[in-house]
């Protein structure tokens, strides 16, 4: 019995070391570059404004970028 509390307490330890691993890789992956405001439109996007925030480039797929 308590061998098997023991390797349920390290699998749960090892899952969640994973999914952190997983989740920072995600979100590194996930932060994209800079693109001027003309690679924006040429890439179709839009440029938008955003009070104390500056602008964005809004591309056809959803995306958001930051332009520089």
């Amino acid at each position: 019995m308590r061998i098997r509390r023991i390797l349920g307490l390290a699998l749960a330890a090892a899952t969640l070391a994973g999914m952190s691993a997983v989740g920072a890789v995600s979100a590194g992956a996930a932060s994209s570059p800079n693109i001027s405001r003309d690679d924006c439109t040429a890439a179709g996007g839009q440029v938008v404004a955003r009070p104390y925030a500056g602008y964005y480039c809004a591309l056809p797929d959803g995306t958001t970028q930051p332009i520089t």
